[in-house]
């Protein structure tokens, strides 16, 4: 009995994750699609790397949510926005709270009108947008563990996109509910409910229209707010279902408040606010989900049973460098476009994490740097081609990760070893000589010129 139990959950998993979405198409790659995803929603209930993320947002949304809300307000009021309408936004997202969300929601507000920008003075209008910006910088990491990245934006582009976001942000919002209510209250309008199907229809679809907007607003974070570039298709992916699995959470949130009195009797006062974490918490999972979601899309090759750490052998690590360095040479000596992150993981076919801890390693060896062009960074060689010589560039790969408490001179030598690897060194050193990046990229001209190929994209 347990044999045949453990066969079936063998076959049924070599099912779900043996095969290369890349290579299945029809209803099976759907299908398969869904099944990885129920299981990684599953797994990251149960404790995963988006979990601990997610925790830790819960926390710095705590300390940071009266200074957004603050000047969001501060925004909103200053385009001729009504008190009441801000109030009622607020009361419709913490409605999963239950009957304590009222109270809860005008005590936030209250803090929020108790902060008088205009009294804080230089230091505190700093300090103000300092913790904004904070927020923000906690929310782009966490996409960025999403989608692989391990830096963060410049620090110009995070002062001025975060700002952005938080400026412009409640005003787009703002002006897409007032824009759906006017075009309902036109007189067109009005005539067209009479008249059916068009009155069920817009019945209907004026109750799709919150989710809608949840799911688009979602859809936007997913495309701007990672350190990459995210197709529209993957983001909307990820929107829509992390858009439904917010309003069916909340839901079931509600009904499961208005069945309990537990907790009231519990934590008594304290009731509302273990409520509020715990509707926060499944907020930001819900909303670091739907970003793997939109991970996956674009990236159904990284789809596997478990993470995968984006560790490069050593092998692999020369070769890369070495490519990078002839891509980034050949588009210099020949004038053609710089190359970004984006354009080297689509044509590279690789994840961003690896590539740019290579490239680091390559701007910090002095081989490369890296120049911002209109917000988006470039790579350019910091020396002449000629003067970059292939074997600097493969040894300074190679020790790129020592450091003064692990390197070869805090190692207890062995003379045989020593021996070989001097040897080793020797014949790479008689194979490369002198040769540099500037004969890489005039070797493949030569030898492509007859061809009449092209080495790399435009």
């Amino acid at each position: 009995m347990i044999n045949g139990v453990h066969n079936l959950l063998a076959r049924l998993n070599a099912f779900v994750w043996d095969d290369d979405m890349r290579e299945l198409s029809g209803w099976r790659r759907y299908l398969l699609f869904v099944l990885r995803v129920l299981h990684l929603l599953i797994k990251e209930l149960v404790g995963g790397q988006l979990n601990l993320r997610a925790m830790s947002l819960v926390y710095t949304t705590l300390l940071s949510i009266v200074p957004l809300l603050a000047v969001s307000f501060s925004v909103l009021k200053g385009f001729g926005v009504r008190n009441n309408w801000i109030e009622t936004q607020l009361y419709d997202l913490l409605t999963p709270l239950g009957p304590g969300s009222v109270e809860l929601a005008d005590k936030v507000i209250s803090f929020v009108e108790n902060v008088k920008v205009g009294m804080l003075g230089s230091i505190g209008i700093v300090l103000l947008i300092y913790t904004v910006i904070a927020l923000l910088q906690k929310i782009e990491s966490a996409f960025n563990f999403v989608w692989q990245i391990d830096h963060l934006r410049s620090l110009s582009q995070r002062v001025s996109n975060y700002l952005s976001v938080t400026l412009i942000g409640p005003v787009l919002i703002f002006s897409a509910v007032g824009f759906t209510a006017t075009v309902l209250d036109t007189e067109t309008a009005q005539q067209l409910v009479s008249i059916e199907p068009f009155g069920s229809l817009m019945y209907y679809g004026s109750k799709l229209v919150p989710y809608i907007l949840v799911c688009l607003a979602f859809t936007l974070i997913y495309i701007f707010i990672p350190n990459t570039h995210v197709q529209f298709t993957a983001a909307l992916v990820g929107g829509v279902i992390a858009g439904v699995l917010w309003k069916i959470t909340g839901w079931g949130f509600a009904a499961f408040i208005a069945s309990s009195s537990r907790y009231a009797a519990i934590y008594s006062g304290f009731a509302i606010v273990i409520l509020l974490l715990i509707w926060m918490y499944l907020s930001w999972l819900i909303l670091l989900v739907g970003s793997q979601i939109a991970y996956f899309v674009q990236h159904p090759k990284y789809m596997t049973l478990h993470r995968e750490p984006m560790v490069l052998s050593n092998r692999m690590r020369e070769q890369l460098a070495l490519q990078l360095m002839f891509l980034i040479g050949y588009n210099y000596f020949h004038g053609k476009a710089a190359w970004t992150i984006d354009r080297f993981v689509d044509y590279l076919d690789l994840p961003g994490e690896p590539l740019q801890r290579t490239l680091r390693t390559l701007v910090d060896a002095g081989y490369l740097i890296e120049v911002d062009n209109d917000g988006v960074p470039v790579y350019l060689p910091l020396l002449d081609i000629e003067n970059i010589r292939i074997i600097d560039v493969l040894t300074d790969v190679r020790c790129a990760r020592e450091s003064r408490v692990l390197s070869l001179q805090q190692l207890t030598p062995v003379r045989t070893v020593v021996q070989l690897m001097s040897e080793l060194n020797a014949a790479q050193q008689t194979v490369l000589g002198d040769r540099t990046l500037r004969s890489m990229v005039l070797a493949v001209d030569e030898a492509l010129e007859a061809a009449s190929q092209v080495p790399v994209e435009e």
